[in-house]
């Protein structure tokens, strides 16, 4: 297949998808050019020759960045993370959605435009592909992860994503659109990002008014973003300690796989052609940064031999192809691969073998976060969840920040029979962490075992508010209030809450 780009911005039949999509929308032609302009992983068309200027860059002016207020973005937002969640397998493991978010902040760090919050998240997706939506929320699914060679390669992807986030190209992208009530923009955000996942009658109705617009300024809007954020990206890449020249790198493996795949090519390569002069380009960029050999750390490969692990429908499918691997030596990381073994025997309920190949890993790693939690699985399952509570009360007091641990050791207490203990510490982790949904939900079922109802309720709220409902959030703070034995320093908390909360829903009702 010639190395000319994969497809043009014309519309093109999407693939068949899964049982649990839907199927190509009825509006084929409005989808097919909002997906090619908005941010999944836009790395398309060649960009301009470099100036003087050390990231040379368009100038868009700042129309966009008083488009809405903070308030309105952060609905935007949520509205939009609930059509996501709607559509797509957002996935709540600790270990790995910690560990995206610590390559994410890093990056966010090092960038010289971020400013605000960024929320990154896994979608248990095989395909190869990343997102980013408004409010900072940057998706990436467990088949671009596991597609990366290197670190510094993921990082790249990243990297590209905040440039499109700190430098509002959602909200230009969708500036004339300000008449839109909120959440009918959010979900034309989702309909372009997601496609064929969001439902098809509610994408169109949406859809419908912005369509002339949106169409006729498409094409030159896309390049000029994706010019500004593989700028921003490679000089985010350089200043994080990664290789800058892991992005042409990605570039060349996409257009290499697109030449194995053809028709059946991964999701990112139908909608982001990958030219040869774009690959020149991005070598350009990063030869003023010079090469810089940056290490895998270990958790992007305990990451990945994770997702693998779980990528098999079946445990023993696992575990056959971890002993393979180890056997035949096909591995870049030992300890990696004896890790995704273990979990693999322990999934199949082979809980001795499992212990045999994680105890000389946490004797080389005793602290490693990933192999902390594995052991207190282990104890757990079985049965010693008295063993597992204190073998992580150190490591948790070492680490009172850490989702996965701090989780861990509160399902560990729960099973141990100390639900009001589980409690205190997710209690403490949410005062450091507030914004992890899915501790919430945990939060809610060790104070309803603890026998505290009004407590539940009132951490079932934040679960769903955090979740992007609202309402329901309301009704569960109402209910609290009800309950019979809640105490007056427990009800003012909850009372408090309900007014924040019923003040957001007037406002979202006003402004819609």
């Amino acid at each position: 297949m010639p190395s000319s780009p994969i497809m043009s911005l014309r519309p093109r039949s999407p693939r068949p998808r899964s049982p649990r999509h839907a199927t190509s929308p009825p509006w084929p032609r409005l989808h097919a050019a909002l997906t090619g302009c908005l941010l999944t992983l836009a790395l398309l068309l060649p960009a301009p020759q470099v100036a003087s200027d050390p990231l040379d860059l368009p100038d868009f002016g700042s129309g966009a960045d008083t488009l809405l207020s903070l308030a309105e973005q952060r609905e935007l937002g949520q509205e939009f993370m609930k059509w996501v969640r709607k559509s797509l397998d957002v996935s709540a493991d600790p270990l790995l959605t910690d560990y995206i978010q610590a390559l994410g902040r890093r990056l966010v760090q090092a960038s010289r435009e971020t400013t605000g919050r960024y929320d990154f998240f896994v979608v248990d997706d095989p395909r190869i592909n990343a997102f980013a939506g408004p409010a900072g929320n940057i998706g990436v699914n467990a088949g671009l992860i596991l597609s990366a060679e290197t670190e510094s390669e993921l990082a790249a992807v990243l990297a590209h994503e905040i440039a499109h986030v700190s430098q509002n190209h959602l909200l230009r992208r969708f500036a004339a659109q300000k008449q839109m009530a909120v959440p009918a923009t959010a979900l034309l955000i989702a309909a372009a990002v997601l496609g064929a996942a969001v439902d098809a009658q509610a994408g169109a109705a949406a859809l419908m008014g912005a369509q002339g617009a949106l169409v006729q300024q498409q094409i030159n809007f896309t390049r000029a973003n994706e010019q500004e954020a593989d700028r921003i990206g490679i000089d985010t890449l350089a200043r994080a300690g990664h290789d800058p020249y892991a992005m042409p790198g990605f570039f060349k493996k996409l257009t290499q796989a697109n030449r194995v795949y053809e028709s059946g090519a991964p999701e990112l390569l139908r909608t982001h052609p990958v030219t040869t002069d774009r690959i020149a380009d991005a070598l350009a960029r990063a030869e003023r940064f010079g090469p810089h050999q940056k290490p895998d750390s270990l958790r992007f490969h305990l990451t990945r031999a994770h997702l693998r692990e779980r990528s098999y429908k079946r445990a023993e499918q696992a575990v056959d192809h971890f002993r393979e691997t180890l056997e035949k030596g096909r591995y870049r990381n030992e300890t990696a691969e004896r890790y995704g073994y273990a979990r693999a025997l322990t999934r199949a309920g082979r809980l001795g073998a499992a212990a045999e190949q994680l105890k000389p890993l946490l004797g080389r790693h005793p602290s490693q976060v990933e192999l902390v939690v594995l052991q207190s699985q282990l104890d757990r399952r079985r049965g010693d969840a008295d063993k597992a509570v204190r073998d992580l009360k150190g490591s948790v007091g070492l680490a009172p920040g850490s989702w996965p641990l701090q989780q861990a050791y509160a399902e560990a207490l729960l099973d141990a029979g100390e639900p009001a203990a589980a409690l205190s510490t997710l209690e403490r982790l949410i005062d450091r962490r507030p914004n992890i949904a899915p501790v919430y939900a945990l939060m809610a079922d060790a104070a309803g075992k603890a026998g505290d109802q009004a407590a539940a309720m009132r951490w079932r709220a934040e679960w769903l508010f955090r979740s992007g409902d609202l309402e329901p959030a309301i009704r569960q703070l109402e209910l609290a209030l009800r309950q019979p034995d809640v105490e007056f320093h427990e009800a003012a908390k909850i009372q408090v809450r309900l007014d924040e909360l019923q003040a957001h829903e007037r406002q979202r009702k006003a402004r819609r």
